[in-house]
């Protein structure tokens, strides 16, 4: 051990104090998670889950969301009003306290919020941190009162702006995010629209809107089903086999609990769970409550109705959730979240008061509806089967080791390196680029598995033939993590996953095709980050010794200005094996050079849409897609 030099400690004069939100302006990361794009709509989320909270205590049914011209951003309720009478304690107006003091709201205390969906007081102070400029309208007690703040502190007094009306109250909150902290201040309308979406569901007979003064983009959102409007949003593109969206809610002291449920034909599970309107992605003790209860109802109900004999197996979870959607919608008056992210709900006592209500209510509704009972429980009959035969199949792909070379696809030109943290995997469109590929890698760390074909597609298919189609298979083997209940990250053999096709219809279809798989079947590989797509040149342009390549008509057009249009040779390149090993390890593969996209899961029901619509069964809300989005192709090759 090396000898300790404890003359190198450190002062009293060392010691930082952090006065006021100083401490959130120099490190952010702490309360938003990051500077991108993503910790920028983290500070739209905690004003309106401010406004939220007012809607939760019953106390306001509208909000309005508007995005200004300079990327400012409105928020507007009619709740109850933050209060801006003197605070005793601290000497100042309740409002000053709100926005500037961390850890200082109503919501600690449970008489004026029975539920929160904010981070309890630390939000509003965040934000205001965070911002070139804020300001607050208060309207109460018939006067609207206004301050101004710059980056987390007050240039101007708390003042009586005008008058209203005794019963007209509210919150106006008007932020412009800091460019000094923020990668960039750019508010992504379709980020916004989505989430708004949600609460308005979670939240029924709230009229949420959004104006985006930008683009002239608005919307519009007032459900007064609840989440059983969610879950027929979610199944509109899919083929439900029973017509009514089951529901089911209980409320009581410091516990309120809603479920909404729907089976479709599909074969994939979507259940969503939200505790005081947060996403929980990571479930919870609310998700295994509802869980252990379908499983036990349906179970029950099969053998009670003589569809599954005594002496069969028990239908397991993942049969019963086969082509199931669902919300489940819990609001906890003290919640106790755990998990990297911090959402997972942890509290013991909820798992049992929501598998209870399942019990109940679709017990109930199975007894009264036996037509529809039926068809849910042959469909999950119907997915035991199915289960046993991809049991059976999934041997076939599953890695006995990640040093176990030898049960890997002959395909594969695997890379010498074993340390899974340098090392990436192309998966490559046709023999032909991946002869180029593998001739154009480096051979330490870049894998190739060309593909002889399309891959089943993941939308159509059950997981059992899923698992026999040769593509899909060599890809599992490859990656080494195995895949649905199997699945273990600590096992994938490359940090980078890289689909590498053509720039034409058959590449971007082949694009898609994985992309779904990777949803559907091996999500966390894209919320860990591990997906990207290669983006090859489209053009090479050659001019006397000078060669250039240009990935979009733009940048073409950018690079014949910069040369001169005479003499220019152009060669459009249709698909990766045009190019030699050279230009493809120069334009595509090099690290230093190439250019790839991450890809990124922001919205998991908006994903869910998307892949439904491109690769489901139904061809209309493909083609109205289609329709929509025709003129936004910037760059595809229909020859």
């Amino acid at each position: 051990m090396a000898d300790l030099d404890k003359t190198k400690g450190y002062s009293a004069d060392q010691i930082q104090v952090l006065e006021g939100l100083q401490h959130v302006r120099r490190r952010p990361g702490m309360y938003i998670g990051s500077t991108s794009s993503r910790g920028l709509h983290q500070l739209f989320e905690e004003i309106v889950a401010n406004s939220i909270d007012e809607a939760m205590a019953g106390r306001c049914d509208r909000i309005d969301v508007v995005i200004n011209e300079d990327n400012s951003l409105l928020v507007r309720d009619n709740g109850g009003g933050i209060p801006v009478e003197m605070h005793e304690k601290m000497g100042k107006s309740a409002l000053e306290v709100v926005m500037t003091n961390l850890n200082a709201g109503g919501k600690f205390e449970n008489n004026a919020y029975k539920f929160s969906a904010g981070l309890h007081g630390v939000g509003a102070s965040v934000v205001n941190a965070l911002s070139e400029w804020c300001e607050v309208e208060v309207r109460t007690g018939g006067k609207v009162y206004r301050q101004r703040y710059e980056r987390g502190e007050p240039v101007t007094e708390v003042e009586v702006i005008g008058g209203t009306a005794i019963d007209d109250t509210g919150t106006a909150t008007t932020f412009k995010p800091d460019s000094e902290i923020f990668e960039s201040i750019e508010f992504v309308y379709e980020t916004i629209n989505h989430r708004l979406r949600e609460f308005a569901f979670l939240n029924k007979g709230v009229t949420i809107t959004l104006d985006d003064r930008r683009t002239g983009k608005k919307a519009k959102y007032l459900f007064e089903g609840g989440i059983s409007s969610f879950v027929e949003y979610l199944n509109k593109n899919k083929s439900p086999i029973h017509k009514s969206v089951i529901s089911m809610e209980r409320d009581e002291e410091g516990f309120y609990c809603e479920v909404a449920l729907q089976y479709n034909e599909g074969y994939v599970e979507n259940v969503y769970s939200f505790v005081n309107n947060v996403n929980t992605v990571e479930g919870g003790t609310h998700l295994s409550g509802f869980r252990a209860g379908l499983t036990r109802t349906i179970n029950d109900y099969a053998r009670k109705a003589g569809l599954l004999k005594e002496n069969e197996e028990a239908l397991s979870g993942e049969d019963v959730r086969e082509g199931l959607t669902a919300v489940i919608n819990v609001r906890v008056s003290e919640p106790q979240f755990e998990g990297q992210t911090k959402t997972k709900l942890g509290n013991s006592e909820v798992a049992g008061k929501v598998q209870a209500l399942v019990n109940e209510k679709l017990g109930e509704f199975l007894e009264e509806n036996p037509s529809e009972a039926r068809r849910i429980v042959q469909k999950s009959i119907q997915a035991a089967r199915a289960r046993a035969a991809a049991k059976r199949a999934r041997e076939l792909t599953r890695r006995k080791s990640a040093l176990d070379i030898a049960s890997l696809p002959g395909k594969l030109a695997d890379c010498s390196i074993a340390d899974p943290d340098l090392t990436e995997l192309f998966i490559v469109e046709g023999d032909s680029a991946g002869g180029s590929a593998k001739a154009a890698r480096d051979r330490r760390y870049q894998a190739i598995m060309p593909l002889r074909g399309k891959p089943i597609n993941p939308e159509k298919a059950r997981l059992d033939k899923l698992l026999n189609n040769q593509e899909i298979q060599s890809i599992i083997t490859a990656l080494g993590t195995g895949i649905g209940e199997d699945f273990d990250i600590s096992k994938l053999r490359y940090r980078k996953i890289i689909i590498m096709t053509d720039a034409d219809v058959d590449g971007a279809h082949i694009r898609t095709l994985l992309l779904t798989f990777f949803f559907r079947f091996t999500p966390q590989l894209i919320e860990n980050g591990n997906i990207y797509i290669a983006q090859p040149p489209l053009y090479q342009i050659t001019k006397g010794k000078e060669v250039r390549y240009a990935y979009s008509d733009r940048e073409l057009n950018q690079i014949l200005e910069e040369l001169g249009r005479d003499n220019c040779v152009i060669q459009r390149y249709k698909g990766l094996g045009e190019m030699d090993a050279e230009q493809l390890a120069e334009t595509t593969m090099d690290p230093t050079k190439r250019t790839m996209y991450q890809v990124k899961m922001e919205d998991a029901v908006a994903a869910d849409e998307l892949f439904t619509i491109l690769m489901g069964s139904s061809v209309e809300p493909r083609r109205e897609f289609i329709e929509q989005h025709a003129h936004e192709v910037a760059e595809l090759d229909i020859h």
